[in-house]
């Protein structure tokens, strides 16, 4: 009796050779659900950029990408925690003030911003509004900066705390105009716009999405723009650059950062789906209707920018000596 074998070409023989010797990741990456963690509470410009980009990643990458948020220190927790994961399945939203704002005001920090992670992609600026209270008796912020000159520190400026994005935006223009207003930090957006709004502060610069429906009902008079262009939604309000401070801008960032263990085929990937998710409409739309931009750009391109970021910021955070709450 005789046994009959199977055959193989030799083709279908060195395919299956070469998919056995490949590394199980290279095909099957990512192999379960990608975590996005939010360093920051819900709500905000921050869940608004991270649900844009996730939902549109869970399209192509193979896997759903769940946005988890991780609030804590200024967002030192989730970085931390980022920073030490090795499941390569975990990702975080990178801020301004995770990356280029904590290293200048925490002693110490937990994580390190350049050594611990990889840049994915810059998804979003988001530019901050220059704002007054309505009875403040000025319409531009040439105005606002001689009002100011006429009364060095009679008048107060608000912030969601200390080292927040609000802060720096109000220091770095009180360096670039040489004034000075006095800072009253608060424990977040919400209470520092409800004091601003009745009249207990006088100015704040703040995200655009937080500030239009109070700029449009009258609330808040918005006096200049922290963007590098006029905003469509506001195309009558100038630029700082435009109103006499050349090279001026103001933007919160937002981009995908993941752990520095994590093997460069997978990073490669990220990149790929990040940056196409970006750029496509459905993102570039959601972002649009929160006044935020789009970026998109490549990982050695967003590595500089966070570089040029940290570089920008430390001078301004020397001079106002921002610290921490409770240091």
């Amino acid at each position: 009796m005789s046994i009959t074998r199977p055959t193989f070409d030799r083709r279908s023989l060195l395919l299956a050779g070469l998919a056995s010797s490949l590394p199980a990741w290279a095909s099957t990456w990512p192999s379960k659900p990608l975590r996005l963690i939010v360093p920051f509470a819900p709500g905000g410009s921050s869940e608004i950029v991270a649900r844009a980009i996730a939902g549109e990643m869970a399209k192509t990458i193979g896997q759903n990408v769940f946005v988890e948020n991780k609030p804590g220190a200024a967002g030192n927790i989730a970085m931390q925690e980022v920073a030490n994961a090795r499941d390569e399945h975990t990702l975080i939203l990178g801020h301004i003030g995770t990356l280029a704002v904590n290293p200048f005001i925490f002693p110490k920090l937990p994580y390190d911003p350049i050594k611990d992670f990889t840049p994915i992609t810059l998804i979003s600026k988001v530019p901050s509004l220059y704002v007054v209270h309505p009875d403040l008796p000025v319409k531009n912020l040439r105005e606002f900066v001689a009002y100011l000159k006429a009364r060095p520190g009679q008048l107060n400026y608000g912030s969601a705390g200390n080292g927040s994005a609000g802060h720096l935006a109000f220091e770095y223009l009180k360096m670039s105009s040489q004034t000075f207003m006095v800072h009253v930090p608060y424990r977040g957006t919400g209470p520092m716009l409800t004091d601003l709004m009745a009249g207990r502060l006088q100015a704040a610069s703040v995200g655009a999405p937080a500030l239009m429906q109070f700029i449009k009902a009258g609330r808040l008079r918005c006096i200049a723009t922290g963007s590098a262009a006029r905003l469509p939604q506001l195309p009558d309000v100038p630029t700082v650059a435009e109103q006499g401070y050349k090279g001026f801008e103001m933007t919160q960032w937002y981009g995908l950062m993941a752990p520095s263990t994590l093997p460069k085929a997978h990073v490669d990937r990220l990149e790929q789906e990040a940056v196409k998710a970006v750029r496509g409409p459905a993102v570039g739309e959601r972002l649009s209707q929160e006044s935020a931009l789009a970026v998109g750009n490549g990982r050695e391109e967003f590595a500089a920018f966070i570089r040029q970021e940290q570089a920008r910021w430390k001078p301004v955070i020397d001079r106002a000596q921002i610290k921490p709450e409770g240091i």
